[in-house]
């Protein structure tokens, strides 16, 4: 597939998952990717070894890139990155607050004089208010962003599973870069993206604050169950497995009676009318459904719904999703050897991406070096 980034040039002083997350798009669509390390490297690479002796976070979110290892304290290896940045099309950083401006590569001074250069930060909490001085790291902006609140069942707050603050924002610069760079083909002018992990997840909050702040409504904590519609969530079948069905409208709600739970009679129960009614009489519906479901296998219950047409979902195990019948899957290759990852999420003239290898830590160190030394011999 054509690598519609190729000839772009990008350079990352990145850590953990966002900013890498934005870079390992770019190298899939074909840029080259300097990753600037510490020499001890990216500490994402010791999350874990469970990839046999890779890292599981390290693996997802750096194919397709280069290593680079700089200390960035010293002089010498400074003027690498600023040869690098010189020759960029887009320079990525995600350190610590104010950490980058110390080191002298403050993104106002670059895009004065690289005025084609497009600089993307990614914070925690941005670059004004009182919270912008502190580090931030994924589950303190779940929590922070009010998305702890409303996720969890009565027991309390829960974690969302994956680091979902880290890839919004990830998620968020990578569309910004990519306007950024149409802007540019129009324009010539580059320009600098701010980022943060709580303004990317805030305004994937705003369902449940506009429902507050308009309606007085608190959405409350209801784990595996849709806080206004119902029936919208999980119920056990015959042997302990799980399924989730959704019902969106009164006509889905009568063919689910009819058809798939064979009780018509629910349908036209007092209670149960419309959708509101339903929310309302939540523990009285389900005192209904779960043993007409809790009679039945997991499969057949989904064969009703299917034959139904009632959109449904099993609850997945891991194994479960190992072996999902919908799954693609890239190879990457990787210092220890090859790894089998579930494919990104899009096909382009029905065909995925060809993605890079992981690198070893400052595997093209040397190699780099060489390449930029005589931008700065002259400096």
């Amino acid at each position: 597939m054509k690598k519609d980034l190729d000839g772009l040039l990008v350079v990352s002083v990145e850590q953990a998952v966002a900013a890498p997350y934005l870079s390992s798009k770019l190298a899939d669509a074909g840029a080259r990717v300097i990753k600037v390390e510490r020499p001890e490297g990216d500490f994402a690479r010791e999350y874990d070894h469970l990839v046999h002796g890779e890292s599981a976070y390290f693996v997802w979110l750096n194919r397709g890139k280069e290593s680079l290892c700089l200390d960035l304290k010293a002089d010498a290896d400074k003027q690498v990155l600023a040869a690098i940045i010189a020759e960029a099309d887009i320079f990525i950083q995600n350190l610590a607050p104010g950490v980058i401006d110390r080191l002298g590569f403050g993104v106002d001074e670059l895009r004065q004089r690289y005025p084609r250069l497009i600089t993307c930060s990614i914070s925690g909490y941005g670059d004004e208010g009182p919270l912008s001085h502190l580090k931030a790291y994924d589950l303190l902006v779940q929590a922070e962003s009010g998305l702890s609140a409303i996720t969890g069942n009565e027991h309390g707050p829960a974690r969302v599973g994956v680091s979902v603050c880290d890839i919004a924002a990830g998620m968020t610069a990578t569309q910004a870069v990519m306007q950024a760079l149409y802007a540019r083909s129009v324009t010539g002018e580059g320009r600098h993206i701010a980022v943060s992990l709580y303004h990317a997840l805030s305004d994937w909050m705003n369902v449940p604050y506009l429902q507050y702040v308009y309606g007085g409504k608190v959405p409350q904590r209801s784990g595996l169950n849709h806080p206004t519609i119902a029936p919208y969530g999980a119920y056990t079948c015959d042997g302990g497995k799980q399924i989730l069905f959704s019902i969106q409208n009164e006509r889905e709600w009568l063919t689910l009676c009819n058809d798939a739970l064979g009780r018509p009679d629910l349908a036209t129960d007092e209670r149960f009318k419309s959708n509101s009614l339903r929310v309302a009489n939540r523990a009285a519906l389900d005192a209904e459904i779960v043993p007409l479901v809790a009679a039945l296998s997991r499969e057949a219950m989904a064969e009703r719904l299917q034959s139904a047409r009632i959109a449904y979902g099993r609850i997945s195990t891991l194994e479960d999703v190992s072996n999902h019948p919908q799954n693609r899957y890239s190879t990457i290759d990787t210092p220890t050897g090859p790894v089998r990852i579930l494919a990104p999420g899009v096909l382009v003239n029905g065909l995925q991406s060809e993605l890079g290898k992981v690198p070893g830590l400052g595997e093209d160190t040397d190699r780099i070096r060489a390449e930029f030394k005589p931008a700065t011999a002259g400096e």
